[in-house]
């Protein structure tokens, strides 16, 4: 990269940054799910588990749920929320419906000029879907963290990624071919991510485990951490879909895979319960 690439990439990450300030901080990940999550919420007999469900396919409504049912108007108890079920039962379904309405029109209209961009955020997002529900049955069968917490944390884990590409479209001349912005991406997309939950106000464990799930030397812990979970299914996800399980090594696993005492006998039945839990979230925006 030259030195007038590398200023205009600075000039871009700059120019990120500064926008993060905005307490609007709107922008596409899934269209084709937030217009599903509107439809499904048209339901009278949907159930507030279902509706947790259903929200948590979509990584902007998911954090603005939970922002709104941790604001003064809603929650005057102050204690404080972080799992979409008690979120929604607090907001209760018009304002969660009202919640997806005002993210679908923004993302609505950044979609328009999108082109390209709106395939590469369609892959992002069906990968998140993944990672989300692989997150929550490792939390559900290996940790005493929340599943539901985990899944969440699952699905943001690259929210840096979804802005990056959508504010990218703006910057055409400095991203001239796929390499020149997927090493951008791979390169600044967690501080990014970190910085967007820091935003919505989303807990600290989700925000460590965006920004640290792909650092190489994770510490060995007794008890696995949010950050273990998450770095766990974003590892086994890539060897799952390209089944390259037998190129692991497993006499040198990743540690979050140690904290969580993961071994080869143990992943068909994760594989299995997995795709189960995936089934029943497509299930609910099909």
């Amino acid at each position: 990269m030259t030195t007038i690439e590398h200023a205009s990439e600075f000039e871009f990450i700059q120019g990120l940054t500064a926008e993060l300030s905005s307490k609007e901080l709107i922008f596409p990940t899934s269209l084709n799910a937030t217009m599903k999550i509107r439809r499904a919420l048209n339901n009278p007999d949907i159930s507030n588990e279902n509706v947790a469900r259903i929200i948590g396919t979509e990584p902007v409504v998911s954090a603005q749920v939970l922002l709104l049912s941790n604001s003064v108007m809603f929650n005057r108890s102050g204690k404080r929320i972080s799992e979409l079920r008690a979120a929604t039962l607090l907001l209760g379904f018009a304002a969660v419906r009202h919640v997806a309405i005002f993210v679908g029109m923004k993302q609505l209209a950044g979609h328009q000029a999108a082109g390209q961009v709106s395939h590469r955020m369609e892959g992002l997002w069906t990968r998140s879907l993944r990672v989300a529900a692989l997150s929550y049955v490792l939390a559900k069968d290996l940790t005493r963290l929340s599943p539901d917490k985990a899944m969440l944390a699952g699905l943001l884990h690259d929210v840096g990624k979804f802005y990056i590409l959508n504010r990218a479209r703006q910057y055409q001349n400095l991203f001239v071919t796929e390499h020149t912005i997927w090493d951008v991406v791979d390169q600044w997309h967690a501080n990014i991510g970190a910085a967007i939950l820091e935003n919505w106000d989303v807990d600290d464990d989700i925000r460590a485990a965006v920004m640290d799930h792909r650092v190489a030397n994770l510490p060995l812990n007794i008890r696995p951490c949010l950050t273990d979970v998450i770095a766990a299914a974003d590892f086994l996800d890539h060897h799952f879909v390209a089944n390259t399980l037998d190129d692991v090594r497993w006499d040198a696993l990743p540690a979050p895979l140690k904290n969580l005492h993961l071994g080869r006998e143990t992943l068909e039945q994760l594989r299995e319960e997995t795709r189960g839990e995936l089934s029943q979230i497509l299930k609910a925006i099909a």
